[in-house]
C-alpha cells in the first residue's frame, strides 16, 4: 500500500523513520509492504534529492495508487482543506495535528463515514501514550466519568525544574527553551492553549458530541512560582498543569489549570517532559496511561499505529470520532476545588474573618508559615465551588484591607495534608 506524507518535520519524518527501522514487524501486522510514494513539501525547504519529494497537493490528490496520507503540517489551514479532499477521494488520513482535529474533527469524521475510510488522529493527544484508542476500544462497556492529565511536557519540564531548583518561572522557561524543550513563542504551551486543545479532543471522544477548546477555561502556569512550590512542599504536594474534563449526569464540566496535587494522585510523580492521563469508569475505577507525551519517534510511533489500523479497516468506517452537535461546558465557577490562599502580612487577629470566607466551623483554623518570612502566609480553605470562593475572596479583602497575593486549585483527600 502506498503513503503520502504532508509535512516533513519533526513528526513527518520520524513517521519515514519508525516505517523504515520497524518494517519487517510493520509487514507481519498488515501482511504486505507500506511504501512510500510522496513527500509534500510546499514550502520547498528540503533538499532536491529524492524522488519521493512534491511541492503540489494536487499530485496526491489525484494519484489513485496512494491509499494512505498522514498530515503533519500542523495549523489549521491548509491542513483541513488537503485532508477533506483526500477523505472525499477514499484515501484514509492519519494526522498529528491537534490544532485541526480540534477545530475540524466532527466534520473530517463525518466526510471518512459518507466515504466509507477513515480519519485517525492518535497522535493529537499525548504523543506516544495510546489514550484515543484506549478511551475508544479498552473504555467502549464504561461510563467515563473523568479523564485529568498532564498533557504538556513543555510546561511539565518547567514545573519539574522549578520544584526541584526553587527557581523561577522565567528563569526555568529559558532553561526549556535553551534545551529545546520550549518554542522561542512559548505562549502556546505555557498559557494552556496546547493543553486546552487537547482536553477538548478528549471531552469530544468521551461525550460523543463536539466541544471547543474556546470554550473550556483556560489558566497557563506563567503565575506559578517558586513560592507557590514551597507552600506545596510543606504541605507534601506537587504543582502541575492539568486538563480536566468531567461528566455528571448530563453535564459537562472541563478546564485547564495549575493544580496543587497530593501524593495519592497517580499524577504526583510525573515528571519531565512526560506526560500522565487518569481515566475513571464508572465500574473499572481509576487507571493512569504514562509515557512520552511529545517527540519524534514517540509521537510517530502512535502516527505508524494508525497506519497499521488504516490498513486494516481498508474499504470501511470504523467508526471513532464524535457528532457534529455542540455541548455545552459548566462554567468555571460551578466546578468545586480546596484552594491555597496566599494572604498579605501575619495570621493574628484574622481567624474570624478567614472562617467566615473560607472554613466550616468545625474545621481547624491552621494557618501556613514559610521559615523566615513574615510578610505573608497561606490557609487551606475548605471544598467551596469557585464562583462562592472568588466572592469570598473579595469580601475578605474589603474587609480586612489584606490582599491576597496569590491563591492555587488544590485537589486532595483530608488525609494528605
Amino acid at each position: 500500500m502506498k503513503l503520502a506524507i504532508m509535512g516533513y518535520g519533526v513528526i513527518g519524518s520520524g513517521v519515514a523513520e519508525v516505517l523504515k527501522i520497524n518494517q519487517d514487524q510493520i509487514m507481519k501486522k498488515v501482511g504486505e509492504p507500506i511504501e512510500l510514494k510522496y513527500i509534500l513539501d510546499q514550502k520547498k525547504t528540503l533538499p532536491e534529492n529524492g524522488e519521493c519529494l512534491i511541492h503540489d497537493f494536487s499530485v496526491i490528490e489525484k494519484d489513485p495508487e496512494v491509499a494512505l496520507v498522514v498530515e503533519t503540517m500542523g495549523g489549521i489551514h491548509p491542513a483541513y482543506e488537503y485532508i477533506k479532499s483526500c477523505l472525499e477521494k477514499g484515501k484514509h488520513v492519519i494526522s498529528s495535528n491537534k490544532a485541526v482535529v480540534d477545530a475540524c474533527g466532527s466534520k473530517l469524521i463525518r466526510t471518512a463515514r459518507e466515504h466509507d475510510c477513515n480519519f485517525y488522529f492518535e497522535a493529537s493527544v499525548g504523543g506516544g501514550i495510546p489514550v484515543i484508542r484506549t478511551l475508544y476500544h479498552n473504555y467502549a462497556g464504561e461510563e467515563v466519568t473523568e479523564i485529568t492529565g498532564i498533557l504538556n511536557g513543555t510546561t511539565n519540564f518547567i514545573l519539574s525544574q522549578m520544584k526541584k531548583k526553587g527557581a523561577g518561572f522565567s528563569e526555568t522557561l529559558r532553561e526549556a527553551q535553551q534545551l529545546g524543550y520550549a518554542e522561542r513563542d512559548p505562549s502556546a504551551d505555557v498559557d494552556g492553549f496546547d493543553t486546552s486543545r487537547k482536553t477538548a479532543i478528549l471531552l469530544s471522544m468521551t461525550s460523543g458530541n463536539r466541544c471547543r477548546h474556546e470554550d473550556i477555561y483556560t489558566e497557563g502556569i506563567r503565575n506559578v512560582s517558586a513560592i507557590d512550590f514551597e507552600y506545596a512542599e510543606k504541605l507534601g504536594m506537587n504543582i502541575r498543569l492539568l486538563g480536566s474534563v468531567q461528566a455528571v449526569e448530563d453535564r459537562y464540566f472541563a478546564y485547564v489549570a495549575p493544580l496543587m496535587i497530593g501524593s495519592s494522585d497517580p499524577l504526583y510523580p510525573v515528571d519531565g517532559v512526560f506526560n500522565g492521563i487518569r481515566i475513571v469508569g464508572n465500574c473499572l475505577g481509576t487507571t493512569m496511561l504514562y509515557g512520552m507525551g511529545a517527540g519524534k519517534l514517540p509521537t510517530a510511533s502512535a502516527v505508524v499505529s494508525d497506519i497499521i489500523a488504516a490498513v486494516r479497516h481498508r474499504g470501511h468506517f470504523q467508526g471513532i470520532g464524535w457528532s457534529e452537535k455542540m455541548i455545552e461546558i459548566e462554567p468555571m465557577g460551578s466546578n468545586a476545588f480546596r484552594y491555597l490562599a496566599r494572604i498579605e502580612g501575619t495570621p493574628e487577629g484574622l481567624e474570624e474573618a478567614l472562617r467566615e470566607a473560607f472554613l466550616e466551623e468545625e474545621t481547624a483554623f491552621r494557618p501556613i508559615r514559610l521559615n523566615g518570612r513574615s510578610d505573608e502566609f497561606a490557609v487551606l480553605t475548605d471544598i467551596l465551588f469557585e464562583e462562592d470562593f472568588l466572592a469570598n475572596l473579595k469580601d475578605f479583602e474589603e474587609k480586612t484591607g489584606r490582599r491576597i497575593f496569590h491563591f492555587i486549585r488544590v485537589k486532595c483527600g483530608d488525609h494528605e495534608i
